[in-house]
């Protein structure tokens, strides 16, 4: 069914203005409570945000709802999106609500729901929810209405829980980690994490200031990692984005590495080690050809899925992978938590790079991508991929590949733009036919 609210991670969109407005965040509070209120105990749901200046008032707007449905609210602060999953599963609550619109500048905001076992919800319940939404609220009796209390200790909490999927042998002793937190939800915890396991650690993007958020600097803009890497001759730099369930890094000579080579190396260390579940990763069609061909000489399989770490955690619970990810960063490894979590993969990162006594130079080229090349084309309306002049444009571009590349054309699930993507052996080629079928959609608009 079409959907009015919810898109590919939760609910997204500039704040103030349909749907991120603080009256539909009150009414999602309380289809979502209303969802989830089962059964004759206290009902409680745990709220997280990352650092954008819009937090406080969804926050306000979101206990308004819950509370009004008779669910009691734990509000745990700025934290990381796999944090929330965390605490809402270790708490025994209902649900968890993360506020955040993850890489995306301040001016927007997002909702994601987790259910009770700390996964991302269900179709079936965001469409429960979606109907809710529009219907009058059931509202509580006087006497039971919910109650809110903020908890001190959520960021310890975390960060032990962090640092227990580090192995117990190794520490960071000896080593000088930049890590830019993106002025976002970790700027606390993931430098006490690797403080606390050993590491220097010199931080960025660790002084929010409500707009500051993915601004010039965290995953989706790495150049001043980069910078202080080389400036500080840092053994490795890590990179997370504003609600740090993404990771990119920088090795030792400034070099961006991305999930797709971080996938390639736990996935291979995991295997030797006896570990990996599933025979291999699964990974989006975005992913790069290369480590389709890496893992299959490694005796291991490459499942693609449809964009989106949702789709890809769907995919490893329904055939028992156990790592799995995005070339954009998102890296999913279920045996420590039940969504991406950045600081996580990062450790498990590090840990390869304490036992190989190898620099991140050599340890984390694991294969030579092929030529991939990704634009994006912003709209404001219509369906531009529905028109005949996009589709000869794309059709003339599979022609021109002819069997020697991939190309990738979709709408972007949680923001207004279309993305294509081209790899090949023939970098030009690869160049050509993105250009122009970018150009054919800018045409149609």
């Amino acid at each position: 069914m079409a959907r009015k609210y919810f898109g590919t991670d939760g609910i997204r969109g500039r704040t103030n203005e349909a749907p991120m407005t603080p009256e539909i965040a009150m009414r999602v509070g309380q289809a979502a409570g209303a969802h989830f209120v089962r059964g004759e105990h206290r009902h409680r749901v745990v709220i997280g945000k990352d650092t954008r200046l819009s937090g406080y008032m969804m926050e306000s707007a979101l206990v308004a709802g819950f509370t009004s449905v008779g669910m009691d609210v734990t509000l745990v602060g700025p934290m990381p999106t796999p944090a929330v999953a965390l605490l809402t599963r270790s708490m025994r609550a209902d649900l968890g609500v993360m506020i955040s619109a993850s890489h995306n500048a301040f001016a927007d905001n997002g909702i994601k729901l987790f259910g009770p076992d700390g996964y991302k919800l269900s179709d079936r319940d965001e469409e429960a929810i979606e109907a809710l939404i529009e219907a009058e609220p059931q509202l509580a009796a006087s006497a039971a209405i919910g109650r809110a209390r903020r908890v001190e200790d959520a960021r310890g909490r975390y960060i032990h829980a962090a640092k227990s999927s580090f192995p117990e042998a190794l520490s960071l002793d000896g080593l000088r980690i930049v890590v830019d937190c993106a002025n976002g939800a970790a700027y606390q915890v993931a430098p006490a994490a690797l403080w606390e396991l050993g590491a220097e650690v010199i931080a960025l993007g660790v002084a929010p200031d409500g707009i500051n958020i993915n601004a010039k600097c965290g995953s989706t803009d790495p150049a001043a990692l980069i910078a202080k890497v080389i400036e500080t001759r840092a053994d490795i730099g890590i990179a997370l984005d504003g609600d740090a369930d993404r990771l990119i890094v920088v090795d030792d000579r400034g070099n961006v590495v991305d999930g797709d080579q971080l996938m390639a190396l736990i996935g291979a260390s995991w295997a030797r080690k006896g570990l990996l579940r599933g025979g291999g990763v699964v990974a989006t069609v975005m992913s790069n050809l290369g480590l389709e061909r890496y893992l299959g000489g490694h005796g291991l399989s490459l499942h693609r899925t449809a964009v989106g770490d949702r789709h890809v955690l769907e995919a490893m619970r329904a055939q028992g992978f156990n790592v799995g990810g995005e070339q954009s960063g998102h890296i999913i490894l279920t045996d420590h938590a039940t969504t991406g979590d950045g600081l996580v993969a990062a450790l498990q990162v590090l840990a390869e790079l304490v036992e190989s006594g190898r620099p991140a130079s050599e340890l984390l080229r694991q294969f030579e991508p092929l030529p991939q090349l990704l634009k994006n084309v912003r709209f404001k309306g219509g369906a531009p991929l529905e028109q005949d002049a996009v589709k000869r444009a794309i059709a003339d571009a599979e022609a021109r590949l002819n069997g020697t590349g991939r190309l990738v054309i979709r709408k972007s699930g949680t923001e207004p733009l279309i993305r294509v993507m081209a790899e090949g052996e023939d970098e030009t080629l690869v160049e050509a036919v993105v250009d122009s079928i970018c150009e054919a959609v800018k045409a149609a608009l």
